[in-house]
This record gives structure tokens, C-alpha cells and sequence, in this order.
């Protein structure tokens, strides 16, 4: 559990004089007890308390899908407690959840002041702006100082170093890339998404070998029914058609294919071409099987909004069908 998912406690409640000690109180007396009482209690106030309370209902909401009322709550709690940073960052996770990302990063630079040491709230900061760069109005270079100051306060964030990944690559920085990418899987090696990040960087700067390395390395910990097993099946295609060992791509497309299911999410289509294509390749061909999936592409991409997108891969599989005899429909 994140630590700004538990219950705000109050800091006003029961008796407060427990907190004189019981010397001060018989050296003092009664009254100047009251006195340093009511210094002690004077940051502690009425809207303090109410602030927690929304704030407490604001999980409530939260935990019962209802997200609006949460952020309704959690806005009113910091309204009455602008000082609280734990119920800053509650706002801003929520503000995460409906990807109102300038929201988020609004809200975390404030927590940020009130909790300068709070990793997370940095980390939150510099994956809004990120989020925010891919269509404007900020820049990939304004989420580096977040990401970075959440490392320094946490190096064991895995995402923050994923993030901060992301960013070099845009940036041009392609060895800060491939450092932070490297930081993110030691941190967290059983994240595959980290893996086929790496090796696509790997297999674009032509380090083939090393791709391969990087992606055997997430395969060994690969759990049923994790679809980040499909990039990593695929890319492993890709690389031993490159070089041409036609057998092995067609087992980790085969494989592909199954991690992806029906493989109805966008970009997943490619699997029947992949896996046609591969059929195609062996000698002998196993011709039927791979006019079946060049098919199966045929109607999902090749006659659909796609297709423009995979205009090479449809002209291929037309030519791989007539090649072996057979036509797509």
C-alpha cells in the first residue's frame, strides 16, 4: 500500500494535555500550563480536523470507484488544510486516475514544498509533465528535474528511473537511456515492460546481440497471462529473423501469439502477419497455417482503418499468399 493511500490521522485528538509533561504542570501550575497548552494547540484548529475527516471520506469514495467524489473531497480537504501534504498527494494520485495530468503536477509541486524529502511526490510531478510533453504544452527537458530529484530521494523507485528513460530517449540522450532503462530492471526485474523498452533501444543502435541478451533475461521471468510476454516474444522474432534461424522466430511468434490471446489491442494484429510470414519462411513451408494467418491480417489490418499503417506488411502478405499458391480474401 502507497503510503498516502492510508487514513490521514489527526494530530488534534483526545486530550491534549497529555502532551505537557506531567512535571511542567506541577512546576508551572495550572495556569501556565493552560498558557503553553494554548501555544501548543494554536496550529491546530477546527478546519484542521474537518480537512482529515473529508479527506478520510475521500478514500471512502475512492474505494468505491467513486472518483469524482473522491477529488470533490479531497479538494474541499485541502481547501480548509492547504498544509497537509499527505492530503495533497491523495488529490494528486486521484488527479493520476483521470489523467488530469496538469492537475497533478500543480498539486505535487505543492506537496513538494511542505514535504521536500517525499520521493514520490516528485516522481508524480515528473510523470505529469512527461505525460503533458506528448502532446505540449510542456517540454520532455521540464520532467528530467523531478524524475531525477525522486531518484536522488529514492534511487529504488523502478519507475522513476523508467521515466527518466523515456525522457533521455527523447531527449537524444540515448546512453542516459540506456543507463536509466538498466537502473529500472535492477530495481524491479520482474516488470517485462522494462525489458522490451531496452532491447528496442538496443536493436535500434544495432546492438543485436545484446537485445537478445536483455530480452531471454525477462522471458526467465515471465508469469502466465502477463501481456508484456507479447513484445518480448515478438521482439525475440524479430531478432532470430535476422538472423535467419526461421525455426526459432517461429517459435517465439507462436509464442507471441498466445501471450497476446485474441489479440484485439492496438498493435497486436501484427502477430498473424508475424507468424504467417514465419510459416512461410520454413522449408517446407507450412502452407496452409500460413495462409490462415496471413488471412486472419488480411481482414483485421489490410480492410480496415490500419491499414495504412502497415501498407508494406499488406503488400507482403499478398506476395507471401500467391507465393504459395493460395489467395487472401
Amino acid at each position: 500500500m502507497c503510503e498516502d493511500d492510508l487514513p490521514v490521522i489527526p494530530l488534534c485528538t483526545g486530550d491534549p494535555l497529555r502532551y505537557i509533561p506531567a512535571a511542567m504542570k506541577r512546576v508551572l501550575g495550572t495556569v501556565l500550563a493552560a498558557s503553553a497548552l494554548a501555544i501548543f494547540g494554536s496550529a491546530c484548529s477546527r478546519n484542521n480536523i474537518e480537512a482529515v475527516n473529508l479527506a478520510n471520506e475521500g478514500d471512502k469514495d475512492r474505494a468505491a470507484n467513486n472518483l469524482d467524489g473522491a477529488i470533490s473531497k479531497y479538494e474541499q480537504a485541502t481547501n480548509l488544510d492547504p498544509l497537509n501534504h499527505r492530503i495533497l498527494g491523495k488529490l494528486a494520485t486521484a488527479y493520476q486516475k483521470k489523467e488530469q495530468w496538469d492537475k497533478v503536477a500543480t498539486t505535487c509541486a505543492k506537496a513538494e514544498k511542505l514535504a521536500p524529502k517525499h520521493a514520490t511526490y516528485y516522481f508524480l510531478h515528473g510523470h505529469a509533465l512527461m505525460q503533458q510533453a506528448v502532446k505540449g504544452p510542456t517540454g520532455w527537458a521540464d520532467a528530467k528535474p523531478p524524475l531525477e530529484e525522486a531518484i536522488k530521494l529514492d534511487p529504488n523507485l523502478a519507475d522513476a528511473h523508467f521515466d527518466l528513460a523515456e525522457v533521455n530517449l527523447h531527449l537524444d540522450d540515448e546512453a542516459g537511456a540506456l543507463q536509466s532503462y538498466t537502473n529500472a530492471i535492477s530495481k524491479k526485474p520482474d516488470n517485462l515492460a522494462f525489458y522490451s523498452a531496452l532491447a528496442e533501444l538496443y536493436i535500434r543502435l544495432n546492438y543485436i546481440d545484446l537485445a537478445e541478451q536483455v530480452l531471454t533475461q525477462g522471458v526467465s521471468f515471465a508469469k502466465e497471462g502477463d501481456k508484456a510476454l507479447f513484445n518480448l516474444h515478438s521482439l525475440l522474432g524479430d531478432i532470430y529473423d535476422r538472423k535467419r534461424d526461421v525455426s526459432k522466430a517461429v517459435s517465439e511468434y507462436e509464442a507471441a501469439k498466445k501471450a497476446c490471446g485474441p489479440c484485439n489491442e492496438a498493435g497486436q494484429q501484427i502477430a498473424f502477419f508475424n507468424l504467417g510470414a514465419a510459416y512461410a519462411s520454413l522449408n517446407p513451408p507450412r502452407k496452409s497455417e500460413a495462409i490462415a494467418q496471413l488471412q486472419s491480417f488480411q481482414k483485421t489490418i489490410c480492410k480496415g482503418a490500419a491499414a495504412a499503417r502497415y501498407t508494406d506488411q499488406c503488400t507482403q502478405a499478398q506476395q507471401l499468399a500467391t507465393k504459395l499458391g493460395g489467395t487472401l480474401q
